[in-house]
């Protein structure tokens, strides 16, 4: 008996699949665009070099979450900029906005739906009913910008009765390059078809339904015609985009005690602060006094300087040198001082010091780092998340780093030169 097909959980295309696409060669190079600025600076620096005035950001980088059904949003798009706040009252998905974009950032890199979803049924919709089957799900999705263009990917889960990924959508120019459909539910596979423009229009092949499959088509496509190297492009861009992500929330409690010296690779939580300080002091100079200039806009007394000192049993600690003999260990500081020193950090350096799988074989002019913080203002006081705001949105506009947050309030930002603001309600 046949087994009749289930819905991707989108919204059907216009046609079939293979009459959606449409033979597209790489667009000509434009000889007024001018030449790319190679990445200039070590790890500290983010090597991600400068962009000429005028000159396109071939960058790849989120521009929009798309939030169709998940939680609490429904049919939601949100604009992303270099620095994006998301603002409004505890229960009008903030947080749920950082959580969609850090999920798909792990499945871009590759990571198993039942890792990123634990518990899918939280993200189901509360008045999402079941259909015959007893199903629910939620689709998230995105758009990533870059060197091919706006390119659009969209991702239907279903969390009940078992976590499996019913369908996913990713496109260019309104053309259809991927597309994925369950079409037996005895099978942990899903069809998925993909671009050609060759011989045949489309490619048509199985892939796990627990994976997302647009960072396996570059082991499944060979990029022989035009249609494929299209393909290959935009899933590149995309995946690019999702994986230079790096969500941190700084924990002040963790942060006072000397930490042993590891692999100098900054944690989410921001626990091993002095060990990355022991290693990006010296590596370059140029960045680490601006750190210093930006905690002089945040830390209470003279700031001199920021330095590591080694102690016994292989441990370091950071101190603030206060310019006159006296060092104060971070240990001392407030809370809000601790965040501050973290996030701008954190803001001021680069991928080859955050913990985060970013693409090493991607040229750093091509990808940018975007840094994701819940609670963005916690513990800061008015001056302070003024200036860390104005450290984030000087980086973003070199393009270096971008910097999406979550505040309860976002008045004192609303006009920020380089800020966007997200309003949302309960």
């Amino acid at each position: 008996m046949a087994v009749p097909p289930v819905s991707t959980g989108f919204p059907p295309p216009s046609g079939p699949l293979e009459p959606s696409f449409e033979p597209l060669a790489p667009p000509p190079a434009d000889p007024a665009d001018p030449p790319r600025v190679p990445g200039r600076g070590g790890s500290f620096a983010g090597g991600a070099g400068e962009r000429l005035p005028g000159s396109p950001d071939v960058r790849a980088r989120v521009t929009e979450l798309r939030l169709s059904a998940f939680a609490g949003h429904r049919r939601a798009a949100f604009p992303l900029g270099a620095v994006t706040l998301f603002a409004g009252p505890s229960g009008s998905g903030k947080s749920t906005a950082l959580a969609a974009y850090e999920a798909l950032a792990r499945l871009g890199g590759g990571a198993p739906l039942d890792e990123v979803f634990p518990e899918p049924a939280a993200w189901v919709p509360e008045r999402a009913r079941p259909d015959a089957q007893r199903r629910r799900g939620f689709r998230i999705g995105c758009t990533a910008d870059g060197a091919a263009g706006p390119v659009r990917l969209d991702v239907a889960v279903q969390a009940e009765p078992e976590l499996r990924i019913v369908g996913e959508r990713l496109t260019a120019d309104g053309v259809v390059l991927l597309e994925t459909a369950l079409r037996d539910p005895g099978r942990r596979a899903v069809q998925a078809a993909w671009h050609t423009a060759g011989a045949s229009p489309v490619t048509r092949a199985p892939l796990p339904d627990d994976l997302l499959g647009t960072p396996l088509l570059p082991l499944r496509v060979a990029g022989k015609t035009d249609g494929q190297r299209r393909v290959l492009a935009a899933a590149e861009q995309m995946v690019v985009a999702l994986r230079s992500v790096f969500p941190c929330d700084p924990r002040p409690e963790r942060m006072r005690a000397p930490v042993p010296t590891g692999s100098g690779r900054l944690l989410p939580g921001c626990d091993n602060l002095a060990d990355v300080l022991w290693r990006t002091r010296s590596e370059c100079a140029r960045r680490h006094a601006a750190l210093v200039e930006a905690l002089r806009g945040g830390c209470a007394g003279p700031v001199a300087d920021l330095v590591p000192e080694p102690l016994a049993g292989g441990t370091v600690r950071a101190l603030l040198d206060r310019g006159d003999g006296l060092r104060t260990e971070l240990a001392r500081l407030g809370d809000g001082e601790l965040r501050y020193v973290a996030l701008a950090l954190v803001l001021l350096t680069g991928p080859g010091v955050l913990a985060v799988d970013t693409p090493g074989e991607v040229p750093d002019a091509l990808r940018t780092l975007t840094v994701l913080t819940d609670g963005f203002e916690r513990g800061l006081d008015p001056a302070q998340r003024r200036a860390l705001l104005r450290t984030a949105a000087r980086m973003g506009e070199r393009g270096h780093i971008r910097c999406v947050g979550a505040v309860s309030d976002a008045s004192w930002a609303v006009g920020a030169e380089g800020v966007t603001v997200v309003h949302l309600r309960p």
